[in-house]
């Protein structure tokens, strides 16, 4: 994926979009250096443990055997050979990953993970995301969406909500007060080209903006609405645009605007001003370290991030295998990990101990937590050098999980970088440049040109201190 909004400088207009992404999907494979990739869209990064194992077969049978995780919780098989497209495209078939041929790159979207796994929120999203799925694929106007036009639904805990989502939702808290035989359901915020907003639905600005209040119930058939306003606008300036934030200015639909198309269409939505949208968590809050989860019941959940996220064959058999233990399901996370829910306490335990024997990341203070490298050499051409064993090499120095996210990228394209605050290592000719990365401030450099063993002394300051009562 391109840079973040945030790295284009104040006032740039939107690049001209003359030509349709090039976006990968499941029957668009994309030549690699080490092959071709296909890339499985699974809305909310949620799929059943047969699902996983169809997607280890494929691996196996038509890839290097591995499975790489990417930062909208989908998943990537690497290293395919000539001519495997219509078999690996027969299997997902069979496997109910590809339900519709026409829309399988339009089908993102990307969900609070933990929704209805904690103690803390109902799985509200969850179903807001099937029901939105199901809406995407059943209409014919949206295979106009692009391969990254991204629906982010957020529980309310934060999440999610800040990662550049083109319509966003949030969920807010049900009333209280409402008929004792009826289960009160959550109403959502409806937010256009991600979380921060100016008013006029670019999503330029730094805070939460306008929005739209939505009943839980036409949550879904609301973001939908909001993807066609979008689509409407791109027609009219044609502009070609990909994303909200690739529209021209002034041709943004604006949330007001939104609200009128949905209020038309049935669908009740109350305008919210800027100064009335709740402040949304810090970037991060709720995201799941490593380790297990205490669910409702005494159930638990694995929580396994994939060093680099990349899992090797074993390892993906290993997490569905656990799957077939808990309630049937895995759940990827857009920070490169996977999710077990519906275990024992006795099972999780054992599970988590055979994870971390298997190489994942069972432990939050591990040097693979929070670290992250694009494919690099040589899988990618692109790629000025192996940034993952560069990176590996960093980790095995630090020998501690760094407190921002590390983020090393062989070109400036920065595929799959963070959102929020982050470090950047970026491979130049003349060595690695370091840069702290935060939205709406100037980048902060820590190092120039710098070797692997000077980017490691730059970002060893960033390492967080050991618990209390652990061994420094």
């Amino acid at each position: 994926m391109p840079p973040s909004p945030s790295n284009r400088p104040p006032g740039a207009q939107p690049p001209l979009r003359e030509r349709g992404d090039a976006c990968p999907g499941a029957l668009r494979l994309h030549a690699a250096a080490d092959g071709a990739l296909a890339r499985v869209r699974l809305p909310a990064g949620e799929l059943t443990g047969r699902q996983a194992r169809a997607l280890g077969d494929a691996a196996e049978r038509f890839g290097d055997g591995g499975i790489s995780l990417t930062s909208r919780g989908n998943a990537e098989l690497r290293g395919l050979g000539d001519g495997c497209g219509g078999a690996l495209a027969a299997l997902l078939t069979d496997a109910g990953l590809l339900p519709s041929v026409r829309h399988e790159r339009v089908r993102n979207l990307v969900a609070s993970p933990l929704a209805g796994i904690d103690r803390h929120t109902p799985a509200d999203v969850r179903r807001w995301a099937r029901e939105l799925d199901g809406l995407l694929c059943g209409q014919e106007w949206t295979t106009r969406l692009s391969g990254r036009f991204l629906f982010v639904l957020d529980d309310g805990r934060g999440d999610v909500a800040g990662l550049g989502g083109d319509v966003t939702l949030v969920a807010e808290p049900a009333a209280p007060g409402g008929p004792a035989a009826a289960a009160p359901e959550a109403s959502a915020l409806l937010l256009l080209g991600g979380t921060g907003d100016p008013g006029d639905g670019s999503g330029s600005g730094d805070g939460p903006g306008p929005a739209l209040r939505i009943a839980g119930a036409d949550a879904a058939r609301a973001a939908l609405g909001a993807a066609r306003a979008f689509l409407d606008a791109v027609e009219a300036s044609g502009s070609g645009a990909w994303r909200f934030r690739d529209l021209p200015g002034g041709a943004a639909p604006t949330v007001r605007a939104v609200g009128e198309r949905l209020r038309a269409a049935g669908i009740p939505a109350a305008y919210v001003p800027s100064g009335e949208v709740p402040a949304r968590p810090r970037r991060g809050a709720g995201t799941p370290p490593p380790g297990l989860v205490e669910g409702p019941g005494g159930r638990r959940a694995l929580s396994v991030p994939a060093p680099l996220g990349r899992l090797t064959g074993a390892q993906w058999r290993l997490l569905a295998r656990t799957a077939a233990e808990g309630d049937g399901t895995l759940r990827l996370t857009p920070w490169r990990g996977v999710l077990v829910p519906g275990l024992t306490a006795p099972v999780a335990a054992d599970r988590l101990r055979e994870c971390a024997d298997a190489g994942l990341v069972t432990d939050p203070d591990s040097p693979w937590y929070r670290l992250g490298a694009c494919t690099g050499r040589p899988g990618c051409a692109k790629s000025l050098t192996d940034v993952r064993a560069d990176a590996s090499a960093v980790a095995a120095a630090l020998g501690r999980a760094t407190a921002l996210p590390v983020q090393w990228s062989g070109c400036a394209r920065r595929c799959g970088h963070p959102h929020g605050t982050w470090i950047d290592v970026l491979a130049t000719d003349g060595g690695y440049d370091v840069t702290v990365v935060r939205p709406g401030a100037p980048p902060e450099p820590l190092a120039t040109g710098a070797t692997v063993r000077q980017v490691a002394d730059a970002v060893a300051h960033r390492v967080r201190p050991p618990a209390p009562g652990t061994a420094p």
